[in-house]
């Protein structure tokens, strides 16, 4: 393990570690460089090189501790039921989902505490259409189990070797988020969107090379099952001349998602699974299926799903769902607005109304609850933009159904406190 010579902090501590040239075990990182200097120069002497070098170091080691105490799981003692709950505070629906996801981050946690290695890991696969909640799900469960979360858009990873981001880019980021620190990086959740994107096209096996499907699924494969896999330190991409680190993915959880747009279509003219693309309102998650064949066939390699243990579908959000969605979660849009409008002295309210109208104009574009937010921010933008101006003659302001589409909020004026005029008599 590399360390600097003179305070002795590993790479992992350290901006950056330079190599003597004529030692191969001996370095130097960039503080100690920086106080080597400032001593040649004569701008600080020995001693006090000395107490800066043993300043620098205790602060390292306490940010190690602070960092080691941030992602510590030790006190994770919550059974599926009250993770359940927990979801209930950010995600709205997705019942059946939730209760599969609880029950996999449980077990996920078991898995990290498992000395013999006895418990295998089960990455999650999820399918639902656009804003449905899937990104969310994964990002709460990381917060729940309090590790470190990375996002990677699928679309962007190409094989090895060519243009875009390599397959270990995902490990990369756990590495960056947890400031090179690879034991914790290690126990992290990795979240790949748009995972729909890199089906094969075509039944058969590819003929040419298809470095951004098929061979990103191949790429993928020794990642997502658990291996050690050699990834740069400070840099995005390999390089001969690039130091590097074993990541060992043996406790990565992987959560893969994807909107697989018309698969379900099709595997319900013989077995419905899934959700529905078109809006049915029956729609029961209870009795939805996700199957391999269905996804194989879709142009996901059957290696590549066999690498998913869970399988978990997600149903499309309906009007009242994404009136939830604006109104219930602890950190729901409205409530975001209410509290900015709070610190100028306004009392902001939506009538029920508008939030359907709201729910509407998403159901139509197909956004989801994803869409919800740029289509608030449109209503509010003129309304942000006036009331500012208006904070001392104004103490409400309604967003209604008409406001939707003028603009113009209906709004309470602040009452004017009457002058009292003092009366003399004439004596």
């Amino acid at each position: 393990m590399e360390t600097c010579a003179f305070c002795g902090l590993k790479l992992s501590q350290v901006a950056n570690l330079v190599k003597s040239p004529i030692h191969n075990d001996i370095y130097i990182c960039d503080k100690c460089s920086e106080i080597s200097f400032s001593v040649i120069n004569g701008d600080i002497n020995k001693k006090s090189s000395a107490n800066l070098r043993k300043n620098w170091k205790d602060t390292k080691n306490m940010e190690v501790l602070e960092k080691k105490s941030k992602w510590d799981d030790t006190d994770f003692n919550m059974t599926p039921s009250e993770i359940h709950k927990e979801l209930d505070k950010y995600v709205i629906g997705q019942e059946r989902a939730k209760r599969i996801l609880s029950v996999a981050l449980y077990n996920h946690y078991k898995r990290l505490n498992d000395k013999n290695g006895l418990i295998k890991k089960s990455n999650i696969l999820l399918a639902g259409s656009t804003g449905c909640g899937k990104t969310l799900l994964a990002r709460t469960l990381a917060r729940i189990l309090n590790v470190p979360f990375a996002i990677v858009d699928a679309t962007s990873l190409t094989e090895t070797g060519y243009v875009g981001e390599n397959v270990e880019s995902c490990l990369i980021r756990l590495l960056q988020i947890t400031d090179n620190d690879i034991e914790f990086a290690q126990r992290g959740i990795v979240y790949i969107d748009e995972i729909d994107k890199i089906a094969r096209t075509g039944s058969g096996r590819s003929t040419t090379r298809d470095i951004s499907g098929e061979g990103v699924q191949s790429g993928l494969l020794k990642i997502i099952e658990g291996s050690e896999i050699s990834i740069p330190i400070n840099s995005n991409r390999k390089n001969p001349n690039e130091e590097t680190v074993l990541f060992n993915t043996r406790n990565v959880l992987f959560i893969c998602g994807g909107a697989f747009e018309g698969l379900f279509d099709n595997a319900s003219q013989t077995n419905p699974i899934g959700f529905q693309t078109i809006i049915n309102k029956n729609f029961n998650e209870d009795s939805s299926t996700l199957s391999y064949e269905a996804l194989t066939k879709f142009g996901l390699l059957p290696e590549f799903l066999g690498r998913f243990s869970i399988l978990c579908p997600l149903q499309p959000l309906y009007e009242n769902e994404l009136i939830r969605v604006l109104t219930e979660p602890e950190d729901a849009i409205t409530k975001e607005y209410q509290l900015l409008f709070k610190q100028d002295n306004i009392k902001l309210e939506y009538n029920e109304d508008a939030l359907k109208e709201i729910a509407r104009i998403a159901i139509e574009k197909k956004t989801g609850a994803r869409g919800l937010r740029s289509i608030l921010e449109d209503v509010m933008l003129d309304v942000m933009y006036d009331m500012p101006d208006q904070k001392d003659t104004v103490s409400k302001c309604i967003i209604t159904k008409e406001c939707i589409e003028t603009r113009q909020p209906k709004v309470i004026k602040k009452r004017q406190r009457r002058k009292k005029v003092a009366i003399t008599t004439s004596s």
